[in-house]
Formats: C-alpha cells, sequence, structure tokens
C-alpha cells in the first residue's frame, strides 16, 4: 500500500478557470448578447425588438382580465356585495355590542318579563283561529315583586322563544309565530338592568329579524306562485316595484301591517313593524318616506335608552332597502342630541353637564350614536356630505362652513369619527372651535382633541395651517392631567415630527417630565408614553439625536414593567440596525439598558416569542459593541457581559466568537499581543463549558483552537484540541435517546481533521493520537453506517494528506513547524500513517456492507472509492478494495447511473497510469 503523491500547487492551477478583468459591471448596462422579446406596439399594430432585463421584468405573461359591461354595471351598482358587508358589519357590530358590556351572572327582572320567567307551558293556548284582539296580550300589575334569574337562563329562554316562534311558523301557525314575536319585543320596555339592556337588545332583534325574512319570503311566494305551486311571475330580488307584485300578494302584505298596527304598546309596535318594513316595497314605490313616521314615533318613548335603541334597530331594518336617503338618519341624531341636552343637569355647573349617576346611562346610548353615524356617511359623495353637516347644524350653509354653535360632545365624537379625512383637514382650526365650545360633558372632551390628531395624521400633506392647528392643541391640554395630556400629544406627534416644529417637541418633553415627577405611572400612562417615545426612536436615524434630546432619558427612568421593556427593545433594535457601536458613552447606556430589559425577562419561559426577542436583541447589542483598538477595554466588556447576561444561552456563543474575534484583530495590526491572545483564549476556554451541547462546545473549541495556532500557541492549541475530542466523546452519553445530529457531527469532524493539517504531531503522545482517537470515537458509536463510513473517508483523506511532501497550507507563524518539515523523510512516520490506513479500509468495506438501503448503499461505495482512489496509488493492495466497491454499486444502482460510470472512468485512468492490469470493466 502506498500513497498517492499530490501537487497542490499544480492541482489548483490546473483546475482553476480562467479570468480576465471586466471592464465593466455585467448588470450596469446590456450584455453583448441581449435577451430580446417581441413587444406588442397597440398604437401602430407592429412588433419590434427590445431589451428585456429578467432580473427587472414584471410577470412575464400577464393576464388580461376581460370585463363584460354587464358585469361591471352590477359591480358598480354593489347590490350584492352591499348586502353581505352590511350582514358582516351588523354582525360584528352586536358581537362587540355585548362585549362591551359585561353583566353579572344574576339579573332581576320586572313584570314586563314575564314571558321569561314563565314556564314554556304558557304558551301552549293558542291556535291558528286565535282572533286578531288576542293579540294584546296585558301586562301584569306592576306591583308584583321583581324575580331574579340567571344570564344564562334568561338567554336560553330567548333561545327557546325563538325556536318556538320558528316552529308555529313551518307549522302553520303564524298567528301564534306574531304573538310570541310580540311578547319578545315587549323584554326591550324592560331598562331596569341598564348593563343587561345591549345584550337584551342583540337577543330579541335577532328573533325579530327572523320573524321578518319570512314574512318577505311568504309575501313573495305568494307574489311569484298560484296556489297550485305554478309560478306566473319572477320578482328580481333588488330591481321589481310595487306595480310588479299581484294584489293577492300585496292584500296579505297590508294584512300583516295591520296586524302590527293594533298592538297596544308603543315600542313592540315600532320594532314589529321595523322587522317586517322592507315589506312595505310590495305595497309602495317608495318605501324609505315611511321611516320618517317610524323615527317621529320614537318620540313617544320616554326612557332614553330604549329610545336609543330603537332609533338604532331603525337604522339597521333601513339598510334592507338599499338606499341613499340620510333624512330619517339626521333626524335620529338630532332626537337624540335633544336627548342628552334634557338629560344634562344644569344644577351640577353652570355650564351644565351629566351628573355621575347618569354617565353609565350616557355610555349605554353611545352604540346607537356610533352605529347611526356610521350609517349616515356611508359611501357619502362629498356634496352630501355638505347637506348633512347643514342638517346636523353643523354648518350654517354650504358656503358658511363650521359655526360656533356648541353639539353634544359624544355626537360630535362619532361625526369626526366618520367626516372624510381632507374635510377634517381643510377645517381642522374650524373644528378645534367646535370642540372647544362643545363644553359638556357627556364624552371626555380631550379624547376629541385626541381624535381630530389621529384624523390629521391620516393626510398630513393636505393640512392647512398647522402652526395654529398644533399651537392650539397645545394650548388647550396643557390644563390637562397626565394620562389626558400624554394620549392628546401622542395623536399629534407625528404632525409635530413631520413638519419639524422642534419647540413644540421641547416644550411637550418638558411638560411630560414636570407632570409625571414624583408620581408612579398608571397603566394608561405608560402605555401612552411608550408609544410617544417609540415614535421618537421611529422619527430619527440616529440614536445619540434622540438621546441627546431634552428629558428623553429622564423620561424613560420613569417608566417601569411592560413598557419600559418595549421602549429598550426599540433602542437596541436602533442602535445596532444601522452598523457598529462605537461611542463609550453610547456603550455604557445601552449596556444598562440590556441590564434592565433582562430584568424583566422571563428566564423560565424563554420559549415565549417576547423573551426570545429581548434575548436576541440583547446578543446582537454585544456583538455591534466595536471598542476599536482598546481591545483590553472590550475584553472587559465581554466579561461583564458574561457576568450580567449568563442565562441568555445564544449570548454565550456570541461571547466566545467575539472573544475570539478580538484576538485575530489584535494579532493582525502588527504588533506584540501575545499576552492579550492568551487572555482571549482563556476568556473562551473558560466560556464554552457553560454552553449547551456538546457539538456546539466542540466547534468553539475547534475555533479557539485555530485562533491559538494563528497566535503560535501551539500547546493551548493542543489543549482546546483535546477539549473537542473529549466533547465528541460525551455526545452521546448526554444527549441520550435523542436524534443525533449526524449532518452536524460529519461537519465538526471533517473541520477537525481539516485543522490537524496545520497541528505539529506530538510524539511524546504519538503522532497520530488524535486520529487513533476519532477512530476509536467512530467504531465505539451506535451512529448510522452512511455516517460512519464518511467519518473514515475523513480520516483517509487527512493520513493521505498528512504523508505529502508538501502540505496544501500551513500556520501563519514562522515559528510552528508543519508536519511536512517535522517528520518527512521519517520512514516510521509514514510507515505508522500506512499501518493506521491497514485496519480503517477494511473496516470501511464492512461498514457499507452493512447499510440495508440499496440506493445508499451503491452511493456509499463510489463515495468510499472516490476517496481510496484519490489517497492511494492503485496497486495490488488497493486494487480488490476497489473492486470490491465497485461491485457492490454495480449491484445497487443502475449501470447508466453517472455517479458510478464516471468513477469507473476515474479508477481506469488511474490503473492506466499503473502496472497493475485491469480488472474493472463497466
Amino acid at each position: 500500500m502506498e500513497f498517492r503523491p499530490r501537487n497542490y500547487v499544480a492541482e489548483e492551477q490546473s483546475h482553476a478557470l480562467p479570468r480576465s478583468r471586466a471592464d465593466i459591471h455585467p448588470l450596469s448596462s446590456p450584455s453583448p448578447q441581449p435577451i430580446l422579446r417581441q413587444v406588442d406596439d397597440s398604437a401602430e399594430n407592429r412588433t419590434t425588438e427590445e431589451f428585456f432585463d429578467p432580473l427587472r421584468a414584471p410577470d412575464s405573461n400577464p393576464s388580461v382580465e376581460v370585463v363584460d359591461e354587464n358585469d361591471f354595471e352590477r359591480s358598480s351598482n354593489g347590490i350584492d356585495d352591499s348586502v353581505q358587508v352590511q350582514t358582516k358589519e351588523w354582525t360584528s357590530f352586536k358581537r362587540l355590542l355585548m362585549q362591551r358590556f359585561p353583566v353579572s351572572k344574576m339579573i332581576s327582572v320586572s313584570s314586563m318579563s314575564n314571558t321569561i320567567v314563565r314556564s314554556g307551558k304558557a304558551h301552549e293556548k293558542s291556535s291558528s283561529s286565535t282572533h286578531l284582539e288576542e293579540l294584546d296580550d296585558s301586562q301584569k300589575s306592576s306591583e308584583e315583586s321583581a324575580k331574579v334569574i340567571t344570564r344564562q337562563e334568561y338567554v336560553s329562554r330567548l333561545h327557546e322563544l325563538k325556536d318556538e316562534i320558528n316552529r308555529a311558523w313551518h307549522n302553520e301557525d303564524r298567528v301564534k309565530s306574531l304573538k310570541l314575536s310580540i311578547k319578545v319585543a315587549r323584554l326591550l320596555m324592560d331598562t331596569s338592568v341598564l348593563n343587561f339592556y345591549p345584550t337584551l337588545f342583540v337577543l330579541v332583534t335577532d328573533v325579530l329579524d327572523m320573524l321578518g325574512e319570512m314574512v318577505w319570503e311568504r309575501i313573495r311566494q305568494k307574489a311569484e306562485f298560484a296556489e297550485d305551486g305554478a309560478r306566473f311571475c319572477s320578482l328580481r330580488a333588488e330591481n321589481f316595484g310595487a306595480s310588479d307584485v299581484p294584489a293577492d300578494a300585496k292584500e296579505t302584505c297590508y294584512n300583516w301591517f295591520c296586524k302590527v298596527g293594533t298592538i297596544r304598546e308603543l315600542l313592540p309596535r315600532i320594532y314589529l313593524e321595523l322587522a317586517i318594513f322592507p315589506c312595505w316595497r310590495f305595497l309602495i314605490e317608495q318605501p324609505a318616506e315611511s321611516l320618517q313616521r317610524l323615527v317621529t314615533m320614537t318620540r313617544g318613548l320616554a326612557d332614553p335608552l330604549a329610545s336609543a335603541y330603537c332609533r338604532l334597530y331603525i337604522a339597521h331594518r333601513a339598510q334592507k332597502l338599499l338606499s341613499h336617503e340620510t333624512g330619517h338618519l339626521i333626524t335620529c341624531v338630532n332626537d337624540i342630541k335633544l336627548i342628552f341636552t334634557r338629560m344634562s343637569s344644569t344644577k351640577e355647573t353652570a355650564r351644565g353637564g351629566f351628573d355621575d349617576s347618569k354617565r353609565p346611562l350616557v355610555s349605554l346610548m353611545e352604540p346607537s350614536v356610533e352605529f347611526i353615524m356610521k350609517s349616515i356617511f356611508n359611501d357619502a359623495s362629498p356634496r352630501r356630505v355638505g347637506r348633512v353637516l347643514v342638517d346636523l347644524g353643523i354648518w350654517r350653509s354650504q358656503e358658511e362652513l363650521f359655526c360656533g354653535s356648541p353639539c353634544v360632545s359624544i355626537v360630535l365624537h362619532h361625526l369626526l369619527k366618520e367626516l372624510p379625512t381632507d374635510i377634517v383637514c381643510f377645517h381642522a382650526l374650524d373644528i378645534l372651535q367646535l370642540i372647544n365650545c362643545s363644553n359638556d360633558n357627556s364624552y371626555d372632551q380631550y379624547l376629541n382633541y385626541r381624535l381630530v390628531g389621529l384624523r390629521l395624521s391620516e393626510q398630513m400633506s393636505q393640512i392647512a395651517t398647522v402652526d395654529a392647528i398644533v399651537n392650539e392643541v397645545i394650548q388647550v391640554v396643557s390644563e390637562y392631567g397626565l394620562d389626558e395630556y400624554l394620549k392628546v400629544v401622542d395623536a399629534y406627534l407625528d404632525i409635530i415630527l413631520q413638519n419639524q416644529m422642534d419647540g413644540h417637541l421641547k416644550t411637550i418633553l418638558e411638560c411630560i417630565l414636570k407632570m409625571a415627577s414624583d408620581k408612579v405611572l398608571a397603566e394608561d400612562e405608560l402605555a401612552s408614553l411608550q408609544s410617544i417615545l417609540v415614535k421618537l426612536l421611529s422619527h430619527f436615524k440616529d440614536l445619540e439625536h434622540v438621546f441627546s434630546l431634552n428629558h428623553f432619558l429622564q423620561i424613560l427612568d420613569m417608566m417601569h414593567g411592560s413598557s419600559r421593556s418595549i421602549v429598550n427593545m426599540h433602542i437596541l433594535d436602533m442602535a445596532t440596525r444601522n452598523g457598529y457601536v462605537h461611542d463609550p458613552t453610547t456603550i455604557q447606556l445601552l449596556f444598562e439598558i440590556s441590564q434592565a430589559l433582562h430584568s424583566d425577562t422571563d428566564l423560565v419561559n424563554m420559549k415565549n416569542d417576547d423573551n426570545q426577542q429581548q434575548a436576541r436583541l440583547i446578543s446582537r447589542f454585544v456583538r455591534m459593541v466595536d471598542h476599536g483598538a482598546a481591545y483590553e477595554r472590550h475584553l472587559e466588556f465581554l466579561a461583564e457581559c458574561r457576568g450580567a447576561f449568563g442565562s441568555i444561552i445564544e449570548l454565550k456563543e456570541i461571547l466566545v466568537h467575539s472573544s475570539n474575534c478580538l484576538a485575530t484583530k489584535a494579532l493582525k495590526d502588527g504588533q506584540n499581543h501575545t499576552g492579550f491572545v492568551k487572555s482571549c483564549i482563556g476568556f473562551s476556554e473558560v466560556t464554552i463549558p457553560s454552553i449547551s451541547g456538546h457539538i456546539k462546545q466542540l466547534n468553539l473549541y475547534l475555533e479557539t483552537a485555530e485562533v491559538a495556532l494563528l497566535g503560535g500557541l501551539v500547546s493551548h492549541s493542543d489543549g482546546l484540541i483535546d477539549s473537542a475530542i473529549n466533547c465528541l466523546q460525551s455526545s452521546d452519553l448526554v444527549e441520550g435517546s435523542r436524534t443525533v445530529d449526524s449532518d452536524g457531527i460529519l461537519s465538526s469532524i471533517r473541520k477537525l481533521c481539516s485543522l490537524l493539517i496545520m497541528v505539529p504531531g506530538n510524539p511524546e503522545v504519538g503522532i497520530l493520537h488524535i486520529p487513533k482517537s476519532i477512530l476509536s470515537i467512530i467504531q465505539s458509536r451506535s451512529w448510522s453506517p452512511r455516517l460512519r463510513a464518511r467519518l473514515l473517508c475523513a480520516i483517509i483523506s487527512l493520513s493521505a494528506t498528512l504523508s505529502q511532501e508538501r502540505l496544501p497550507y500551513h500556520v501563519d507563524q514562522p515559528e510552528i513547524m508543519g508536519n511536512d518539515l517535522l517528520f518527512f523523510g521519517d520512514s516510521s512516520y509514514v510507515h505508522e500513517l500506512l499501518s493506521l490506513m491497514e485496519s480503517v479500509l477494511p473496516n470501511l468495506v464492512d461498514i457499507i456492507e452493512q447499510e440495508s438501503s440499496r440506493a445508499a448503499r451503491g452511493s456509499m461505495s463510489l463515495e468510499a472509492c472516490n476517496c481510496i482512489a484519490s489517497s492511494f496509488k492503485i496497486n495490488e493492495h488497493v486494487l480488490p478494495i476497489c473492486s470490491k466497491l465497485i461491485e457492490t454499486a454495480k449491484s445497487c444502482l443502475n449501470a447508466n447511473d453517472k455517479y458510478l460510470t464516471s468513477t469507473i472512468s476515474f479508477l481506469d485512468k488511474n490503473l492506466h497510469a499503473a502496472t497493475v492490469p485491469s480488472s474493472i470493466t463497466i
């Protein structure tokens, strides 16, 4: 057996591709042979050739959408889409309404809710022959004592009533369905439990909506089908008129409205007519005109809460008509404004307002204002917006803009929320004056100022008189408390920063510091302050500029909890996203910020995304710190980080990498830093054992050993390599039954073999002490045959390389002699290498035969054969092994396999150059 001699310099030159200097960048201009594409010129209807850059091209096969005019008309009308959108919005609104006003488990019900506490048997008496006058179920005496029922029982009873109405309807007992629906509607007369009323409204209107749909469908069926089932007309869902409806269907429809009209109580009568209100389309051409009558009827409802929600139901049912008329909605808003005005107490303050007992009622009525105002401005044109504002009393006329008359604050808030952004931007000063005039306490006034700021931020480029707006707002909010001040300022901060209003920014920060001094910040205040500081960090590109802002760091020190952590995370992100951090003062400040962030990190739940993000930011900060030529200070910084952030596992790896990088940098500056390099290696050597995962430790030991060699510290390198071998020996024992990272182990051992080429052999422990240790580990582990075979190939390649007259690379230190200089010519050295190979090669063949997969076994055979043929001369000792491996590959792979044919060709080439007769054929 004889190693194959290699000339690595000659091989590199022979395999290198020819190179020539490029005069221009290949992407800076069209290449000599541009890619051409056909361009259709629609104007001249001709074909030309044009250069096409595939890197900048859009979709090469753009799809052409063919639009049918009828489809466009249907889409532009948006009837089906509009209905679906309205349905989704109403469903979402109801869900949020119930969540917004939670109630206790037990609620008391008055005598008006006897339908709920009664047993189901009370409703079994009616029949289809019941007379019309039986529809009025007289109330029992209000003197009865209030009853207590659980919320779940109340809801369950309503669901039972809904099912009972549905069953009665499908059993042709429509009078019973109507009677039960009336009783359900009467429940809305009970406002004794205020917070339960929104939930009650949702449950009851679900029942009424169901009844309305059933009535609509019955009348439509009578209009389209005869009694024998024959269809004599078709009413297109959204385009029919009253003139298209047969008389019989009209009579049925009119009968339903008559039945509803005989209901004694006003509120159930309004709700039931609203439930079937879309059916007016079967009777009259302009059903929307009847809405004003119902709006007027609601003025007879004395209870403010019941009347507000009744108007809410009007807005909901009016959507079924798909009409753009908003007169009835404007009347609803004006009526609600009048109710609020009457509710306000003039006894409390000279300017009027709501006492504390009425504030919950105002809050409960707010959803009605919100939904109605949204309905008014839904898809409103600019001209219609002007008319609406005049009708609401906000504008005197469309020529004379916002007037100084006050508006109820809660109504104004939802008006501002729905106004088009361009109107808000253009009339911002007038709006601020209107807010100032509307000084009742139905709504916290600062929220209106805040809302204006948020709306203005939507289109900052369109804001007129920015200085005057900000001056007005700053003057007003300076009289508020800290919480209100922060919320308003937060809304205007983007405008202030965008327009570079440094004076206002300075004033705001001074005011915040003054208000927040000697005070423990509440959660709402912390949230607003967090938003303000994050906006500042997002606006400025330079972190040092942010730190130089007056009182920024003082305000930051006042924060605590999760809000402080979020701001700290933004600071670290900003500090490290633009390159290395050099300034010592900034580094110290960021270190303290990292300490604060680390102390808030939940070390037990490090799998949490937030905790992982905090750990990543701290690690990135440590990695991006650069003390320049102050190497000792940088190493001290790494030691401080190891003590401060020792629980962050990934940071320990970064510390080792940084220490090794620091040692390498010191070695490259041309001065004698041997002592410092030893300190860096000692730092890494102490840090590595605290890192979990033996494969990670192995790689870090190898990296540190490479740095030690670079510094000429051979003894340190030997010790680090021994530590790496110990990690490899301990890997299976610690990792237990976990799946072994085969690729990781293979990569690490290959890296170790590459490093051993530079490491001088130690005759005291044996020149091949480390390769033999690796072989021992391979033989003692239950790794897969594929992994063990590849590891043996790595040992073969290492041995073949060490046998060469000239090694492919050396340590960049003249005083460190490679093995080619130390042992070449020593026959015992080469004999020891060959002796090792005599045991490795048969072992390699046996391991390959253990592979159960035929395809894998064939591939492994070819890989081993190529390795052996590259490492040894083909002689009578090596040829039988290669022949056996080729036969194994032939039995496992297709005869035309490219890897197989190329390997055989390579062997034949080597055989022709040797004296051994060829016995390998395809």
